[in-house]
């Protein structure tokens, strides 16, 4: 291997795809929202401190700044780990009250500019029934602030800032919450399809195969003494029919199939006719339309498959429009049979494209007429 991927080394760490800035750097946006802290800085200087008083205060405050940003970035990793995070927010949130209550002595009533950074860190790092009891918490503690000291309306400011914060943050937390639980449903919903889709097709896949190859074998066996040079070719074409089978099963499995109607036409002339069913086809499919052959294809191969399989038919019509496949044959019938796997698998498909199937008794009264509309 040569280039820059062929110099990796064995066991050299990968690079994980996939991380948004948002993933990599939001801590950083979110710290943004520290600049109100502002706020406890000019309450401190108001106050006409001792110039230990307002060291002290400001290096409180820094500590609080520092430990917001601290603890957003490692709940964030945590989250990311898929590990549990409450008790980590917890002990920050500790952290980040201590801080604050420092902070009264020295400012007094401005230390309540804390309490939006503790709500907001409460609703995102803890459960949010406590989150919730903390919000309100902090909101009276700001109400009885304001009554308890004359400050004026900036008190009663920043209580409704307080209960702005707890009432916007627990809707983003319960819709975030929600929304979680919605990606998680679509991804097992998206699994759910994606292993039907890999059932059906292989299902429809082996299926026509096996009968073919089931055909072929029986009529090996009658030619073996009777005509050993077809029985031969019809061994040959055993072994082809195998090989197709394998490669296309292999590339179901990797989502990579996708039947080709002029291919099906020719696979059902060849399966008929080894079944002893006298084959009317069309010679193409030039007047399909493109954007309805696969699926088209699909229905083809099941439906041949159950002609040869279990109609016991003698002859077998399929007719072909822009946008309608019609097969009908001459056997036994559906009767009173439950819908097969095959069957339903057609439904989904055809359905899923947007069209109808119809499965009904032809007007002559003997054997099955599947049509199909898109």
């Amino acid at each position: 291997m040569t280039g820059r991927a062929g110099k990796q080394q064995a066991g050299a760490p990968m690079r994980r795809p996939g991380l948004s800035p948002w993933s990599r750097y939001g801590w950083i946006i979110q710290s943004v929202w520290l600049v109100f802290l502002i706020f406890p800085i000019i309450g401190l200087v108001d106050r006409h401190l001792a110039g230990w008083q307002v060291a002290l205060g400001v290096v409180v405050i820094l500590a609080f700044g520092l430990s917001f940003s601290l603890a957003l970035r490692h709940l964030d990793r945590l989250e990311k780990a898929g590990l549990p995070r409450h008790g980590a927010g917890a002990r920050w949130l500790l952290a980040l009250v201590l801080c604050a209550l420092i902070t009264v002595p020295l400012i007094g009533f401005a230390a309540t500019s804390f309490l939006p950074f503790i709500v907001a860190f409460a609703m995102f790092g803890l459960p949010l029934a406590i989150a919730i009891a903390i919000a309100v918490v902090a909101f009276a503690a700001s109400a009885l602030a304001t009554l308890s000291v004359d400050v004026g309306q900036d008190g009663w400011v920043v209580a409704f800032i307080v209960l702005s914060v707890g009432v916007m943050a627990a809707g983003i937390r319960v819709l975030a919450s929600r929304g979680a639980r919605y990606e998680a449903m679509s991804r097992e919903l998206d699994l759910v399809a994606e292993r039907e889709r890999v059932a059906r097709d292989v299902h429809d896949v082996l299926g026509h195969s096996l009968t073919v190859v089931t055909v072929k074998a029986e009529l090996a066996e009658r030619l073996v003494e009777a005509d050993p040079e077809r029985a031969r070719a019809e061994l040959a074409a055993i072994q082809q029919l195998s090989r197709q089978a394998l490669a296309e099963i292999r590339a179901t499995v990797g989502g990579l199939r996708a039947a080709r109607l002029d291919d099906e036409l020719e696979a059902a002339r060849s399966a008929l006719g080894g079944a002893g069913i006298r084959a009317e086809l069309p010679a193409g499919s030039e007047d399909v339309d493109p954007r309805h052959r696969t699926v088209l294809a699909w229905v083809l191969r099941e439906a041949v498959t159950n002609v040869v399989r279990h109609s016991e038919a003698s002859s077998c019509r399929v007719e072909l429009a822009s946008n309608v496949l019609r097969v009908v044959d001459d056997g036994r019938g559906l009767g009173n049979q439950p819908v097969g796997n095959g069957l339903r698998g057609v439904r989904e498909r055809v359905e899923g494209a947007g069209g109808t199937l119809r499965v009904a008794t032809p007007a002559g009264g003997r054997g099955t007429e599947l049509e199909v509309t898109l």
